[in-house]
């Protein structure tokens, strides 16, 4: 399901995509050759490399085994090569928390001590994410360098905030920014299949992955393969409008006790070249020589 919020559909697609990508050879089985009526391994000689019953694998992939013990989910993550992120994520749509109503959660604010931490870093360019990625708050460097195009205060509308994963998809200003696109979408995509796991009863959530579906075939491929790892930090490539290529770090920090809001935070290799480009946006924003 494209919407990906219905949990038992979920881990089936999730274990289908594992299971696709290995082959008899790569966990020792004996391949006879012929044409294979399903990509990688058959749901059969998963559940017997990870000592369960086909019948058993058959259910818990149907999403009718809900009391999956630790070692059958252990070995079937062993089987499949799962990596940690991989293993976090079999478990929560193993096991997810009891169904709650889809109800609108009141608007998301940010505490004024972090607005006062957004604002102390006038050189640097940060932002605050929501749980469905929406930009909670943004200080001036941040607004310039990841949106210079929308208005500085947008994100102090809640219900037309921007979203970070509607303007990668959807907004060709942030497409043409990250120079790498793919990689950014894939790390997107990642990220909103974890929460997505998490958080199966989050209404915005749901809604946001269902309308990016139906209006990006990017966004709907990529869904659809499931990626899942952690996207805490990395190296990006920015094409700026203004001060051209950048090569920043970006490091992505949960605030504890702020309800699954996250510090993004980029910042350049100092007597770099990128860091110059930074200090040139910065005396353009603060009106200032660079």
């Amino acid at each position: 399901m494209l919407d990906g919020m219905d949990v038992r559909p979920e881990l089936g697609d999730f274990l289908r995509s594992r299971r696709a990508r290995l082959r008899p050879a790569d966990v020792g089985l004996a391949d006879y050759g012929g044409r294979r009526r399903v990509p990688g391994l058959r749901r059969e000689e998963l559940a017997q490399l990870a000592g369960v019953s086909a019948g058993y694998y058959t259910r818990l992939e149907q999403g009718n085994s809900p009391n999956a013990s630790d070692s059958v989910l252990d070995a079937i993550a062993r089987v499949l090569r799962l990596d940690a992120d991989e293993r976090a994520h079999l478990y929560a749509l193993a096991r997810p928390a009891a169904p709650a109503a889809r109800r609108r959660a009141r608007p998301e604010r940010v505490r004024p001590a972090l607005r006062l931490m957004l604002d102390s870093f006038a050189d640097t360019p940060a932002l605050i994410m929501g749980r469905a990625a929406d930009v909670l708050a943004w200080n001036r460097m941040g607004h310039a360098l990841l949106a210079g195009h929308l208005d500085a205060d947008a994100p102090d509308r809640p219900g037309r905030r921007p979203n970070v994963a509607r303007l990668l998809f959807l907004d060709e200003h942030t497409r043409e920014l990250y120079a790498r696109w793919r990689d950014k979408a894939r790390d997107t995509v990642a990220d909103l299949r974890q929460a997505a796991a998490r958080h199966p009863d989050d209404r915005e959530l749901a809604e946001l992955v269902g309308e990016l579906a139906m209006k990006s075939r990017d966004f709907a491929a990529l869904w659809s393969a499931h990626p899942v790892h952690t996207c805490a930090h990395h190296v990006r490539d920015l094409d700026h409008p203004l001060v051209g290529r950048l090569t920043l770090h970006n490091e992505t920090l949960s605030l504890p006790g702020d309800d699954r809001q996250r510090l993004a935070v980029f910042y350049a290799e100092p007597g770099s070249s990128s860091a110059a480009g930074l200090s040139l946006l910065a005396g353009l924003v603060n009106g200032r020589p660079g």
